[in-house]
């Protein structure tokens, strides 16, 4: 899984290394990259393994051909995505369009989310950070354990 919160900047060429533990979950599932696109919901960029995006895909084709929402999902997204593949010391070149969305200049946060990851500008993520732990604790309740778990427990 993607795990944890890591630092890393942009090189003088523009790339950034991925962290090692992110590189090494991808590589067990046999990808050497990571598919990114613009977050809906943040100023950060969403990452995520070519099986997520395609399971993604496959959603936006359950739509109706000829529905609005169909497009406006597949433009939204797939068009959007771009598969960057690992260079031999394990980084990528984000393209500007994505800094610009994220709001990076320099350096980035790789935030683990499970089985995706976010990339975000720093000072923006701590913000956000403070606002959704606050949210989380609201809505703690609604977080519940499945019955495997209950049994795994036993």
């Amino acid at each position: 899984m993607f795990l944890s919160t890591h630092e890393n900047k942009l090189d003088k060429k523009g790339r950034v290394s991925v962290p090692a533990s992110f590189r090494s979950y991808l590589g067990n599932m046999g990808y050497n990259g990571v598919v990114c696109y613009p977050s809906f919901n943040n100023p950060s960029i969403e990452a995520c393994p070519q099986s997520r995006i395609e399971k993604l895909s496959d959603s936006i084709d359950s739509l109706n051909p000829f529905e609005e929402k169909r497009d406006i999902f597949a433009t939204s997204v797939l068009s959007e995505s771009i598969n960057l593949q690992f260079d031999t010391e394990g980084r990528i070149s984000i393209p500007e369009s994505l800094l610009k969305h994220a709001k990076i200049k320099n350096i980035m946060f790789f935030v683990g989310q499970g089985t995706t990851f976010q990339i975000w500008e720093p000072k923006i993520f701590e913000k956000f950070k403070i606002k959704v732990r606050k949210k989380a604790s609201l809505n703690r309740a609604s977080l519940k354990w499945e019955n495997q778990f209950k049994k795994e427990e036993r």
